[in-house]
């Protein structure tokens, strides 16, 4: 196997796991309480790390060896998945979850703690990992390796790991979380057996700047940078909106649709194959249409999602029409990822990419938490004005808004923003 192919499997095993999680760590919350806010907490936790623990993951990466990070990383997933499905399986059975509030606060603490410690070391593996994919390929080949690695980490995460839990979650509510600990020592083994020095600058050994300095010329570089800085806004905001619908997807399924954790699992894994399907043609998308092109109708088809949400009934009509919105969610998610990751890890030197992507990632992915807890909380205020049926599309309402906001301001920026290439010029 090639090193690049023993990294991307790596990376398919950890996704496995994060695409576990997706399902188990909502519906859990779910059988500890009904409360919006709660539930939102719990993916708070493991999002919040992005916002406090972005900017040091960025010169750690770029001071130590990005392998033995993201090893140290997955084993501390591996074993903070074993100790919460431990957990979960010590407190079985669980009693009828209340409205407001727990009557389980020890074990939802427990879990709410185990959620932070798998947001910090995957604030650090992801930094790390994504830092040090141009080290195995060759620049010409960036969006292709990131567009297989993106098809990868789609296929495990939304298809494989979502279809896995909702059958997982119907045997045990632990067993999911032993699969992911398993999953995550699989990843430990296969990222072991690479070789090669994996630092920024090989060169450097032992002289080293004040951490204050190096960050400072990370933060300096990304703002200089208005092509950057602005993809980082537009991330921002596109998480913000995504993250808060995300919030009530799981009461929708089970309130407004009317069914159970494999209709959770279908939603994802449309999603899934939307992501596949974008990571196998992204390259010939982007050489036909351009990166400002694809980048204007990834934008325009963030509109889908909320807008299917809201239109749909119950049953399975509605399971249907919200798994083809997601379909068309991710498709364009996926398309632009890649772009916007393969333009960072062409244009940042090499000695900057953890600092620089850390700074961009603090707001592109730590605005996430922040729409969970603006969802949580607009859903419990509109819950009390206009009744619950209401409060779970309220999120949709918001990230609808939000995205066509974010289009009428950015759609010009982004039809300039990027000059034709020579990568994409006709052939």
């Amino acid at each position: 196997m090639t090193p690049l192919y023993r990294f991307i499997a790596a990376t398919g095993l950890t996704n496995l796991g994060d695409g576990i999680a997706i399902i188990a760590w909502g519906w859990i919350a779910t059988q500890l309480t009904r409360d919006p806010l709660l539930i939102a907490l719990v993916p708070v936790a493991l999002k919040a790390p992005w916002f406090v623990f972005s900017l040091p993951a960025g010169i750690i990466v770029d001071r130590f060896d990005r392998r033995r990070l993201i090893l140290a990383a997955d084993l501390l997933r591996s074993i903070t998945y074993a100790a919460a499905g431990l957990a979960i399986w010590a407190a079985l059975p669980f009693d009828e979850p209340p409205l407001r509030g727990t009557d389980r606060p020890g074990i939802f603490a427990l879990i709410a703690f185990c959620a932070i410690t798998i947001g910090v070391a995957e604030v650090l593996r992801d930094n790390a990992a994504q830092t040090m994919l141009p080290a195995l390929v060759h620049e010409r080949d960036l969006e292709r390796a990131n567009g297989r690695l993106w098809s990868v980490e789609f296929v495990m995460n939304n298809f494989v790991g979502t279809a896995a839990a909702g059958l997982l979650l119907g045997l045990s509510l632990a067993l999911p979380f032993g699969v992911n600990a398993a999953a995550m020592a699989l990843s430990v083994a296969l990222v072991a057996g690479l070789r090669g020095d994996f630092r920024a600058d090989p060169q450097q050994q032992t002289e080293r700047r004040p951490w204050r300095e190096e960050l400072r010329e990370g933060i300096a570089f990304l703002l200089g940078s208005p092509i950057l800085r602005k993809l980082a806004i537009l991330t921002g905001m596109f998480n913000f909106a995504f993250e808060a619908m995300m919030i009530t997807l799981v009461l929708i399924v089970q309130e407004r649709l009317g069914l159970g954790p494999l209709a959770l699992s279908a939603i994802m894994a449309a999603g899934g194959l939307g992501g596949i399907l974008a990571g196998l043609v992204n390259d010939r998308v982007v050489r036909r249409l351009g990166r400002s092109r694809v980048l204007q109708y990834c934008m325009a088809a963030t509109l889908v999602f909320p807008a299917v949400v809201l239109l749909s009934g119950a049953g399975m009509p509605g399971l249907v029409l919200i798994c083809i919105g997601f379909f068309i969610s991710e498709f364009g998610g996926v398309l632009w990822n890649t772009v916007s990751v393969s333009y960072r890890q062409r244009h940042i030197p090499g000695r900057l990419l953890g600092r620089v992507n850390s700074a961009y990632r603090l707001f592109a992915i730590g605005m996430a938490p922040l729409g969970m807890l603006t969802a949580g909380l607009l859903t419990r205020f509109v819950s009390d004005l206009a009744g619950r049926p209401v409060a779970l599309l309220a999120p949709y309402w918001l990230g609808f808004a939000v995205f066509v906001c974010t289009i009428l301001v950015y759609w010009r920026f982004l039809g300039h923003a990027f000059p034709v290439e020579p990568d994409e010029a006709p052939r």
